[in-house]
């Protein structure tokens, strides 16, 4: 067995209601004064109002409510600038990945000072770090278990952050969080989640490991078995549970064993048309796996049945096309738009898309099937 790594949050806190229950653990770990990374839309809905009712008991809190979906660079300096303004000595990111993905990348400058150019990609974060908590409000990014933030920068270019310095000192996972998630975003992140564990499966990094693709199974079985309830009916907390589990699971999983291209295709549908990254995912998810047949349908069949326990055929291809109509049919019954054409992506788009597409190295190195710019552009065309 080859050699591999597992870095994982070492704090992990799971049930329904922690998110109130561990805010004077989350208050010993941050420190006096606490910066909160949220959204505007949580706050609106009175989400995090629970916890940080505890929380302000506990010590003086800063809220920075302004970040925006695929968030920007300018958004995490402005989080940092309210950050110094107060002296905070800790940061809390409360919502779905893209608060979590900033409250990751503020706790980093905050507690550095370096410089965020000098960061971009694998291993160049210098550190230290303030302390930092997540607590996801979506089940999809499994961001609270990953060393990964990702970021827009000029020219709806996404970039990341990757080192073990992103990852919190504690993570609190109360399914109780995501009851008010609406059906469609459910779906999407959901899918998400998915396409998470099966990129960590199939990823051709030299670090999957034997950890990682168990993580990845039972992350799809959760998954696959809860995302139809979860959506029909909201206020199912076993079902919501499962796909939180799922979802951080599934993070473990990818955070280890890298995601390719199915990813490396989706950041510029977000980047460029501002469609959610869980559903720029399922959008190419089908397409890629398609095109990757070739190469990775021995680690598709294996997965099938975590996913559609009575999926069947004839050897591993014919599992694997079966399991490719599935997930489509799946994403149909989720209500999930099926094509690019359905968010209004020009097809005119698609060239420009492909060639933003093959900036991503740091993950279509990991393709089970090695891709080109003219691969991306087929595989574009296929999906719109």
């Amino acid at each position: 067995m080859n050699a591999f790594f597992f870095n994982t949050t070492p704090g992990l806190r799971f049930g329904i209601g922690s998110s109130v229950e561990t805010m004077a653990e989350v208050a010993a770990r941050l420190g006096p004064r606490v910066l909160v990374v949220t959204d505007q839309g949580l706050l609106a809905a009175g989400v995090p109002d629970p916890a940080l009712a505890v929380l302000r008991g506990l010590a003086e809190v800063t809220v920075f409510d302004a970040v925006e979906a695929d968030p920007a660079r300018d958004t995490v300096m402005a989080a940092v600038r309210a950050g110094l303004a107060k002296g905070v000595t800790g940061v809390l990111g409360f919502g779905g990945g893209s608060p979590m993905d900033v409250a990751k990348v503020t706790a980093l400058l905050l507690g550095s000072n370096e410089d965020l150019d000098a960061a971009w990609g694998v291993g160049n974060a210098q550190g230290p770090r303030l302390p930092l908590a997540l607590v996801p409000t979506t089940a999809g990014t499994g961001s609270e278990v990953t060393p990964v933030a990702i970021l827009t920068v000029e020219g709806a270019e996404k970039r990341g952050v990757v080192s073990p310095l992103l990852l919190p000192d504690l993570a609190v996972l109360d399914p109780s969080l995501t009851v008010g998630l609406p059906g469609p975003v459910t779906a999407a992140t959901g899918m998400d989640a998915m396409v998470h564990a099966i990129e960590a499966y199939t990823s051709r990094s030299a670090n999957n490991n034997p950890l990682s693709c168990g993580l990845a199974m039972t992350a799809l079985g959760l998954l696959g078995g809860a995302i139809e309830r979860a959506v029909a009916d909201g206020a199912d907390l076993a079902a919501r549970s499962d796909m939180l589990l799922g979802s951080m699971l599934a993070g473990q999983a990818f955070a280890n064993s890298p995601v390719a291209a199915v990813h490396a295709l989706a950041y510029p549908i977000g980047g460029m048309f501002h469609i959610p990254h869980g559903l720029s995912n399922a959008l190419v998810l089908t397409q890629v796996m398609r095109f990757n047949a070739a190469e990775a349908a021995v680690d598709y069949a294996e997965l099938a049945p975590h996913v559609f326990p009575g999926i069947h055929g004839d050897g591993s291809q014919a599992v694997t096309a079966a399991f490719i109509e599935a997930l489509e049919a799946l994403s149909r019954r989720l209500g999930l738009p099926p094509r690019l054409r359905d968010v209004d992506i020009p097809a005119e788009a698609v060239p420009v898309m492909a060639a933003e597409a093959m900036k991503q190295t740091r993950l279509l190195v990991n393709n089970p099937r090695a891709l080109d710019q003219a691969d991306a552009q087929a595989i574009y065309e296929a999906a719109w």
